[in-house]
């Protein structure tokens, strides 16, 4: 699992950068995911889980072995989007540069039909809702997450920020450099051709969206994000 890590961390050139600080909590969040995949091609067609979590379960809530790759993906990946909404929504309203609110806007619309998509694959795939995980989804203080890279966001501290748009990039883009990693690392495991396709896409556009708000960081703020 490190290997592929290093593998995968190494092709993203900038668009990675600021995984390196954080490499433990990665491997932690990889390797559980990993203990939960069944080999490509199996799995797909037992019974339908439970939309709650039960204790003793696999990250997805599910027995570990009994889902593929993609059921796993699909229960990490939708609360993770769920966040990015949540702070586009905040810089749709709190952001005095358009550029951001542009960005916003793409991000609450791409990402919101990206949620909608999978949820559907979910049930087509697995007769049931997608699992409810309210370990990545919103805190009750506003926070996201369990202290991993890109999950550690809070609502709370982008709403009273002093700079808010150098709050928004500094969050935005730890969030996408996760999601551009859980999307990377899914793809070596993925069973379906079009979840497999949607990944590939999420790379792209999150990695060109994470270049585009670090140039911007360092046009606006005079520093390099890391």
């Amino acid at each position: 699992m490190a290997r592929f890590l290093n593998r995968s961390c190494a092709g993203r050139g900038r668009s990675l950068k600021g995984i390196a600080p954080a490499a433990a909590a990665l491997l932690v969040l990889a390797s559980s995911v990993q203990a939960g995949l069944s080999a490509p091609g199996t799995g797909s067609s037992t019974a339908a889980p439970s939309t709650a979590i039960p204790p003793g379960s696999g990250l997805s809530g599910m027995p570990m072995g009994q889902r593929s790759a993609d059921a796993h993906f699909i229960v990490m990946m939708i609360p993770h989007h769920e966040g990015a909404i949540a702070m586009a929504e905040l810089a749709l309203q709190r952001s005095k540069r358009p550029e951001i609110r542009a960005l916003a806007e793409r991000i609450r619309a791409s990402q919101s039909q990206e949620n909608a998509q999978m949820r559907r694959w979910y049930r087509q795939w697995y007769a049931s809702d997608v699992p409810t995980w309210p370990g990545l989804g919103m805190g009750m203080r506003g926070g996201m997450g369990m202290g991993m890279p890109g999950f550690g966001t809070s609502l709370d501290a982008l709403r009273t920020a002093p700079d808010f748009d150098r709050a928004f990039l500094e969050q935005m883009i730890a969030h996408h450099r996760m999601g551009v990693m859980m999307a990377s690392h899914a793809q070596w495991g993925t069973v379906h051709p079009e979840l497999r396709k949607l990944e590939a896409a999420m790379v792209r556009v999150q990695s060109e969206e994470i270049e585009q708000m670090a140039r911007w960081y360092q046009q606006w703020f005079g520093t390099a994000n890391r």
